[in-house]
């Protein structure tokens, strides 16, 4: 198998809001807020239209866009055996992607995640992790890890006691190991520990440009690149309107965006940046072309709704 993804898995519900739905309800455009209580978050939804319902979690999105390129890919996300967990499992069976998880009555339901897309395309997401937050070294085969080339992790799944006791296991059987940060409170939650991830773990570290700055604490961009320098892995930065950067020892590769691009969705941009270059990588394309082929995936994802392209 070329990647193995081990995340969240969480069925994403994607609505459409005016901008006051997110002042409102005292969120913050363009963040991810966790709830805890689960009727708190039902209420949010009570409202809304629900305008489709997909299978997701940020590395299970990138791990369908790598199906999607033809490589042979499979997950391990921890559900529920209720109704939204059955959900999930098939909609990863649709896409070819091999799901290795044995789902049971868990506790806790299936996790899910609103994302509320706002007319400037912005999305905020308000999750309830359910049972895909409690997942545990049990959940992790070593086996299937042994057999993959990669694994793909993500930052939101990362936190203390059970699912750290699954990275580890993950990271101590894999032959590689990338993961991305996926977002800026993540990695001020967690600050310590990503960083030791970043500079004693990863061989691919995805970023975007404020998660990375925020990590190490940078004043300006600049040191961010001479911090990745000095880390002699490879670390891939997004960086908005500036295009993506893949920094690798001395060695500096840039893409730019692309443009003229009907922006509807910015739901899933990273996630199917990290397919596109991940793609490349394992496929022995040269850095360059593993970047334009980010880049190519996520043009093509935020020009239509969801974290799913349609083929």
């Amino acid at each position: 198998m070329k990647i193995l993804g081990i995340g969240n898995a969480i069925v994403d519900v994607i609505c459409k809001v005016e901008d006051n739905f997110i002042s409102q309800n005292n969120l913050t455009k363009s963040t991810m807020k966790l709830f805890f209580n689960e009727n708190e978050f039902k209420n949010l939804l009570i409202n809304l239209k629900i305008e489709k319902t997909v299978s997701g979690g940020s590395v299970a999105n990138s791990i369908v866009g790598l199906s999607q390129l033809g490589n042979k890919v499979g997950f391990i996300g921890k559900v529920s055996d209720d109704k939204f967990g059955s959900n999930y499992e098939e909609g990863l069976k649709k896409e070819n992607v091999e799901y290795f998880y044995s789902k049971k009555k868990e506790e806790l339901p299936t996790g899910s995640c609103l994302i509320l897309v706002t007319p400037d395309s912005e999305r905020t997401m308000c999750t309830f992790l359910g049972t895909a937050g409690k997942i545990n070294e049990k959940d992790v085969n070593s086996d299937v890890i042994k057999k993959s080339e990669m694994i793909f992790l993500e930052g939101y799944l990362w936190d203390e006691g059970e699912p750290k006791k699954a990275f580890d296991k993950a990271i101590s059987n894999a032959n590689k190991v990338a993961m991305s940060l996926s977002d800026l409170f993540c990695v001020d939650r967690h600050k310590p520990h990503f960083l030791n991830l970043v500079k004693n773990k990863l061989d691919i570290t995805f970023a975007n440009e404020q998660e990375i700055t925020s990590l190490i604490e940078a004043k300006n961009f600049n040191e961010v690149i001479n911090f990745s320098k000095q880390l002699n892995k490879l670390v891939v930065i997004t960086r908005g309107e500036k295009g993506a950067i893949a920094i690798r020892g001395e060695e500096i590769i840039e893409c730019d965006i692309r443009k003229n691009l009907n922006i509807i969705d910015l739901t899933g941009a990273g996630d199917l940046f990290a397919a596109g270059f991940l793609h490349g990588y394992v496929n022995k394309l040269s850095i360059k072309e593993s970047l334009d082929k980010g880049t190519e995936m996520s043009s093509r994802v935020i020009q239509q709704i969801g974290a799913r392209l349609e083929i």
